[in-house]
């Protein structure tokens, strides 16, 4: 498999004067150099994932790193066989992540950074006086996790704060979070120190960097990645498969949709479990009224809907002769 594509995942909190602004040049850049991805633009910083060819993602690199805003950005990248995004989209959002923690500066106070080598050593030493704390979804972790791992209950990263409660049993303990990239840890690790935690860790670079890294060693199952690809091997030492099949219950590490629109959950199912019911989670989507055929992916693509990504912007790009 020859990669001559790159995919790059990478966030920054910085102040950007005017997101607006910042959004349609920073979009024509990508246009310029065919990235396609998804990047969301605030007046706390950027967060994006974009892959292309290996030339116009070191372009890309180049020209965001000159930016001094952007001087401690760091980017991960991946090799890749092709494009891991259909589309390009540069929205301006109210954050670079959707939380409910507006009030939190990560730019001014966060849980201290843990390097992946350091953390491979942390997770082969067990300790009852450190936990390890993954930040993300149900859906996520229910794929792949770190050994040992402490998880919540939660759909959507804004539901950490509810979680502070069942929290408060490790409050005299190292709590080291982690997330995909790191970005939703700066976040959560901060509010821990603001509810009293006091010993208060993350991840640096989350999951995708450790994997880099450090092998992705004792990393159990695959990553939830919010591109085409939707899972990624991680762990080159000692992988595993932790997902269960929706349907059958088996080892299964295939995330699919429902093929009912109006279902739509989003769970581990292998082929033997999507075959059972035609691509649905149970037999009564089977027979729902809107129920899609099933394509054997479990992925269903968005409509276009005449998609056209100079579509937002509001100057025309101009001839460099």
């Amino acid at each position: 498999m020859k990669e001559d594509f790159l995919v790059l995942l990478y966030y920054c909190y910085t102040p950007i004067a005017d997101p607006e602004d910042f959004r349609e040049q920073h979009h024509l850049m990508c246009l310029d150099l065919n990235l396609r991805g998804r990047i969301i633009i605030a007046s706390e910083g950027i967060n994006g994932t974009v892959s292309g060819r290996r030339s116009d993602c070191e372009a890309y690199m180049k020209h965001v790193k000159a930016k001094p805003e952007f001087e401690k950005l760091e980017f991960k990248v991946e090799t890749h066989d092709q494009y891991t995004f259909a589309k390009l989209h540069v929205r301006v959002k109210p954050e670079i992540v959707h939380s409910s923690l507006r009030h939190i500066e990560p730019t001014k106070k966060t849980g201290e950074y843990i390097e992946p080598e350091e953390f491979r050593e942390i997770l082969k030493n067990e300790s009852k006086d450190t936990v390890v704390l993954d930040v993300r979804s149900n859906y996520e972790h229910h794929v792949g996790k770190f050994k040992n791992a402490v998880t919540l209950d939660i759909e959507n990263f804004r539901d950490f704060p509810d979680k502070i409660n069942e929290l408060q049993q490790y409050k005299d303990k190292k709590v080291i979070t982690y997330c995909t990239g790191g970005i939703k840890c700066e976040k959560a690790s901060a509010y821990l120190l603001e509810q009293g935690f006091e010993n208060v860790y993350q991840l640096h670079g989350g999951i995708i960097k450790y994997g880099i890294e450090a092998d992705g060693e004792d990393f159990e199952g695959k990553c939830y990645v919010f591109d085409n690809r939707i899972v990624k091997e991680v762990n080159k030492v000692n992988p595993s498969v932790i997902g269960k099949c929706h349907v059958t219950g088996e080892a299964s590490d295939r995330m699919v949709n429902c093929a009912n629109p109006d279902c739509n959950i989003h769970v581990p199912m292998s082929a033997a479990g999507a075959a059972k019911y035609n691509g649905c989670c149970s037999e009564q989507c089977m027979h729902a009224p809107k129920v899609r055929a099933y394509n054997g992916s479990g992925y269903y693509q968005k409509e276009s809907n005449g998609y056209n990504p100079y579509r937002g912007v509001k100057r025309k790009k101009q001839n460099s002769d």
